[in-house]
């Protein structure tokens, strides 16, 4: 018969291995794939309307829609994009994000909660209705940061998304299930995707982001949007994907380990060495 000893060894390296080469669950949420849409700050599908000296600092796509008004005085710094291909592609492209940060597996529910005072470490969030923002909202630590929100979007006045321990806009994804409305002066950040419209109500600005209206209009007034810049990386074990600010469409799957994982591998490990232990005082005790 095998000595407690002898059994604990294998046990403990099996706990090793198994933390090691297990991949994630759903503790962690994978880049959503904005494909095309990634070249473009603002994205509609029915209109754009714009009050006042509002700026795009990037590309404006609108397909099928074709009725882009005020500009000027609102100024697109980089290429319109008017029911053409190239914007046709970016919305196909923007209805794949949007299914992708719809089905990502869910890290914590917050129906029913304001996310202003909150702050929150990167992962998926659901609301099975509406979500208001008062206050801050503070983002912390790199990875990838999911907004699942059943119906409206609603900002109040002076609300602020903040980033903060390498947190990036560019992998903050707002999933709204109809409209965003972003109270005036907010200073809001990440990809906005809504399945009907955005309002940017009076001095609104998407500090660093996109606006994304899938179906709907996109609603301006004295606003601005800037579009991310430069590569954006997320921590293995909060998911990973290869979007930059620019084009390119590559997101890779999560491989880090997830929070179920560590726990049962340590548990494994606990039990090991706690059988070694024990073998080793028996064995210490026999004379």
């Amino acid at each position: 018969m095998l000595k407690r000893s002898q059994v604990a060894v294998p046990i403990a390296a099996f706990a090793f291995l198994y933390v090691a080469t297990v991949p994630a669950s759903a503790a962690g949420a994978t880049m959503p794939r904005l494909g095309t849409a990634l070249n473009f700050t603002a994205v509609a599908g029915s209109t754009v309307t714009n009050t006042g000296p509002s700026v795009i600092t990037g590309n404006l796509g609108l397909a099928p829609g074709s009725a882009v008004t005020g500009f000027p005085p609102g100024r697109v710094t980089a290429v319109k994009d008017i029911a053409n291909a190239v914007a046709l592609n970016a919305k196909r492209d923007l209805v794949t994000a949007y299914r992708d940060a719809a089905t990502a597996p869910v890290t914590s529910d917050l129906t029913g909660k304001n996310l202003g005072g909150k702050q929150l470490t990167p992962g998926v969030y659901k609301f099975d209705s509406s979500a208001q923002l008062t206050g801050t909202l503070t983002l912390s630590g790199k990875g990838v940061y999911i907004f699942q929100i059943g119906s409206t979007l609603t900002t109040a006045s002076n609300a602020v998304v903040r980033l903060v321990n390498s947190a990036q806009a560019c992998g903050v994804f707002w999933q709204v299930g109809s409209s965003a409305t972003l109270g005036s002066a907010t200073h809001f950040q990440g990809n906005l995707m809504a399945l009907t419209s955005i309002t940017m109500v009076t001095g609104a600005n998407i500090l660093t982001g996109r606006a994304l209206a899938r179906n709907g209009a996109l609603t301006l007034d004295r606003n601005d949007i800037t579009r991310p810049t430069g590569t954006c990386t997320a921590s293995s074990t909060s998911g990973s994907g290869g979007q930059g600010g620019g084009g390119g469409s590559a997101s890779t799957p999560n491989t880090g380990v997830g929070t179920g994982q560590l726990l049962i591998g340590g548990l494994v490990l606990l039990v090991g060495v706690s059988l070694m232990l024990v073998g080793r005082r028996l064995t210490s005790r026999r004379p």
